[in-house]
């Protein structure tokens, strides 16, 4: 893994780079323009969601610097997460949630070991839901399911991070036209509820910083109280030139990580010609 030179006193300190993004089909995202940003990056663990293609192609497409552990839908062609390293991981799981419950694409898990420590990074695609329909139900289990799992993951000062698409913008500060979309999924009260157990509510003292189960949104923590930053942006009319987006991307730390992160920026691309997909990269650097 590599070494920024962030200097503390003169003196070089480690530095370990998380990105996360869902690609929408990484084929197309390697043929819209993802490699040279990955070339450019300096990325020690990548998380990929919507892959939407075999462990081939997307070994194929990375290259064989890159150890790959990729976990495919149940119906192919669909969403898809996968984690990519400088490293291999020490070790990694997928069981999520209830046995009867189809995590399959959504979830994926891995040990990297960082020098005497062991971080667990989260892959993870949350569905995108539809209000009064079977989706949405689906989406609920899986955020009972992740309720579950978090406080498991960053128990005893447990080193974890989850990131990609969560598909809830938690907060108002989260969506440009907030107003018109409480009724839709993806901000419907009930979603982002689960936030606030996660992170804390808005008006709670501790938000961000304890309260819930402890874990912390960094995107919110580095960017302050304001609008966005966006990662998602339809690909229809002017919306990522208007910069009318949502912020549906994270990557969200245990209590144990979260003061260890040094930076956080979103990639959005110069233009909307030199999209690769309509998400944009979230790129986290931790002290490790």
């Amino acid at each position: 893994m590599s070494a920024a030179l962030t200097s503390v006193e003169g003196m070089p300190s480690p530095r370990l780079r998380v990105a996360t993004v869902n690609v929408n089909g990484v084929r197309a995202a390697f043929r819209r323009g993802m490699g040279p940003w990955l070339a450019a990056r300096d990325v020690d663990i990548l998380a990929l969601q919507e892959v939407r293609a075999d462990t081939d192609d997307l070994t194929a497409l990375l290259g064989d610097e890159w150890d790959v552990i990729h976990d495919a839908a149940s119906a192919k062609g669909r969403a898809g997460v996968a984690l990519a390293s400088r490293r291999r991981a020490a070790i990694h799981r997928v069981a999520f949630g209830d046995d009867d419950f189809d995590s399959a694409g959504r979830w994926l898990e891995a040990d990297y070991e960082v020098g005497d420590r062991v971080l667990t990074v989260v892959s993870a695609y949350v569905h995108s839901g539809e209000d009064g329909t079977p989706k949405q139900v689906e989406k609920y289990r899986f955020l009972d399911a992740m309720a579950a799992r978090l406080p498991e993951l960053g128990a005893d000062g447990a080193l974890a991070v989850v990131v990609g698409d969560l598909n809830v913008g938690h907060r108002t500060l989260d969506i440009r036209n907030w107003k018109g979309n409480v009724k839709r999924a993806g901000f419907l009260p009930k979603e982002r509820e689960y936030f606030d157990r996660f992170l804390g509510a808005e008006d709670d003292p501790a938000y961000n910083a304890g309260a819930g189960f402890g874990w912390v949104d960094l995107g919110r923590r580095f960017a302050g109280e304001v609008d966005g930053p966006y990662t998602w942006y339809t690909w229809r009319g002017q919306a990522f030139d208007n910069d009318t987006g949502w912020r549906i991307d994270y990557q969200l730390a245990s209590p144990g990580l979260a003061g260890l992160a040094t930076s956080h920026e979103v990639d959005r691309a110069p233009s909307y010609a030199e999209r690769w997909s309509d998400h944009s990269p979230v790129v986290v650097d931790y002290a490790l």
